[in-house]
């Protein structure tokens, strides 16, 4: 696997050197002069990402009431997530209906294009090219050099949601009033709406047993020792669809958890996170929302300085517990207790 990697990386960067060879931006001024009044944003892949993206998109509506805010996807879990964002004037697919994306995206100017990644992104370089824009902006990285017109610098492993929110300074705004992470309204089914109805607010502690890569993964085991340390906690598991037979699997047995319907989109996962006294969860997309409430997580993360710096919790009260491995079943079950006692107390 691992030459296979570094091929694909190794590719991306002489990509990005053909693209810099043959694309290079004439000499512009080294910033956006006047309000914007039009931003094409490419958005990163994830959920986590979309929900890391938010807090710019919000802020950008506050500083800009009139700007018109276009949103590029690249897969339609993306897609979905910001169509439902009332901040957001538009939403395209990249790689579908082409005609409308060419008709409303590529054959017009807008004043400002922003590209989140910090890295060369064979798509995103390619939209950056393609998408017609009065002002480029990127971040730095020599791969990035000769494509946009303004170039971030942050400090390494900064986090997501800074690195995409220093789009404003870069702007020239001063404001440090912020949006929040958010996730936009989407619609609630019959299941979960009647199960929230249940639900008594900061009673509850919730485990989230799925996760978003290799080595994310505890033991079924592994929670149920957690779950029957704490008798007299109630807990709701999450899970992914793939992993709903493991999730029930886990229910069943432990009388001290709730049954929870699967949830059909994320804003229903918020909806119940939000009622939660506190959160565990490995690095995934719970991670960020629950952020979004501000709710205490206790995050477990594999031994990868960058997952732990870049998406790292926002939530006031966290705990980071770190494998000392390149897996999260490695994490000793007697630390995620001593710091689920820990935060108990703190909640």
């Amino acid at each position: 696997m691992k030459p296979k990697k570094k091929d694909h990386t190794l590719f991306r960067q002489r990509f990005a050197r053909t693209l810099q060879f043959i694309g290079k931006r004439q000499q512009r001024e080294p910033s956006l002069k006047g309000t914007p009044e039009s931003i094409v944003i490419l958005a990163r892949e994830c959920y986590g990402d979309c929900i890391l993206l938010t807090p710019l998109i919000g802020s950008l509506r506050k500083e800009y009431p009139e700007l018109s805010i276009y949103i590029i996807a690249f897969s339609q879990i993306i897609f979905n997530f910001f169509t439902a964002d009332t901040n957001v004037t538009a939403v395209y697919h990249a790689k579908r209906n082409i005609k409308r994306y060419y008709k409303e995206i590529l054959s017009k100017e807008f004043d400002l294009l922003f590209n989140p990644k910090d890295h060369p992104s064979t798509h995103f370089l390619i939209q950056s090219m393609l998408i017609r824009a009065r002002h480029k902006v990127g971040h730095f990285n020599p791969d990035h050099e000769g494509l946009f017109d303004q170039l971030i610098t942050l400090e390494p492993n900064s986090h997501e949601s800074v690195k995409n929110l220093s789009l404003l300074s870069a702007l020239g705004s001063t404001s440090r009033l912020h949006c929040k992470p958010y996730l936009p309204p989407m619609p609630v089914s019959n299941e979960t709406a009647t199960f929230l109805q249940t639900l008594h607010p900061g009673k509850y502690i919730g485990i989230n047993i799925s996760a978003g890569h290799i080595g994310g993964y505890r033991t079924p085991e592994q929670w149920s020792r957690l779950i029957q340390s704490f008798p007299d906690e109630t807990f709701v598991i999450f899970s992914a669809p793939k992993d709903l037979e493991e999730k029930r699997k886990l229910e069943t047995p432990h009388p001290n958890v709730l049954t929870s319907p699967s949830t059909q989109n994320i804003f229903e996962v918020g909806e119940i996170v939000k009622t939660l006294k506190l959160l565990i969860t490995p690095d995934t997309s719970l991670v960020h929302i629950a952020a979004c409430s501000d709710t205490p997580i206790i995050a477990l993360y594999r031994k990868h300085l960058a997952d732990r710096t870049q998406f790292g919790p926002l939530s006031s009260l966290q705990e980071i517990i770190v494998s000392s491995t390149a897996d999260v079943i490695d994490i000793d079950t007697n630390e995620v207790t001593e710091a689920l006692r820990k935060m108990l107390k703190e909640c």
